[in-house]
């Protein structure tokens, strides 16, 4: 049996692609950052708005409401991606990515603490390498908390309304191994692919995965599960180093 073929980089199999995190790419967000996982660029700005949806008002509902947009510019793929409003209608997998990063955001952010404020995440693909959705989570967690710095420092909000940290990574079985961080050619024509997503106290948010054109074991998705957290935890931290040297700066 032939050995499987070595990743790109000489990545080791329960390795991150390098990552990194620029503050304030957009400087009329409220907060911004650029976060990279290897080749895949992803820019998360917050806005914060001085309103909540109609319907929070009309059922008079405590507190404020986070959302999020997601959409990958027309050059960051390597074929031309049509933008929505020329194509005359939603793209499916947009709305379920924004979904998720909504609901990912949500798990860790105490409402009601967040005032009469919507806090809008826009997650918008410079460059895809594979991973997108992963990248869009992490870096709109580190967008979010320094929006709501502001908002402290203004004294809008009394405290902070984020309970822990949310990140996310890729996990995969490609030619047969179990795979960390997966890029755009591991993930193309992985067997099992994986996305999790967890708190920096190592809660799960959402796991999702399936199997390619086949199914996997109970055995593969504990691997699966197990290199995620490894990779989760590193990312909390670099989240956590990356935040104390902005939040010093504000």
């Amino acid at each position: 049996m032939s050995s499987p073929a070595p990743r790109a980089a000489g990545r080791k199999p329960d390795q991150l692609r390098p990552i990194s995190f620029e503050a304030n790419i957009a400087p009329h967000a409220t907060g911004s950052v650029l976060v990279s996982f290897g080749l895949t660029r992803v820019i998360c700005a917050a806005t914060i708005e001085a309103n909540v949806p109609t319907w929070m008002k009309q059922q008079k509902v405590p507190g404020g409401w986070l959302t999020a947009e997601y959409s990958m510019l027309p050059y960051s793929t390597l074929d031309r991606k049509p933008r929505e409003i020329s194509r005359g209608k939603a793209d499916g997998r947009n709305i379920e990515i924004q979904r998720l990063i909504g609901r990912s955001l949500r798990a860790v952010l105490d409402l009601k603490k967040l005032g009469q404020n919507t806090l809008w995440l826009d997650c918008d693909v410079l460059q895809a390498d594979g991973g997108t959705r992963t990248a869009a989570i992490t870096g709109a967690y580190l967008a979010a908390r320094l929006a709501i710095q502001k908002l402290l420092d203004a004294k809008k909000i009394a405290e902070n309304p984020l309970t822990d940290s949310v990140a996310a990574v890729s996990a995969g079985i490609f030619d047969g191994q179990a795979l960390l961080d997966l890029d755009y050619l591991e993930d193309k024509d992985a067997e099992v692919d994986a996305n999790i997503v967890m708190t920096g106290r190592g809660q799960f948010v959402e796991v999702q995965g399936s199997g390619e054109e086949t199914t996997f074991s109970g055995d593969q998705l504990q691997s699966l599960l197990g290199l995620a957290q490894t990779g989760l935890k590193e990312l909390a931290s670099l989240q956590s180093v990356f935040l104390a040297r902005q939040l010093l700066k504000m």
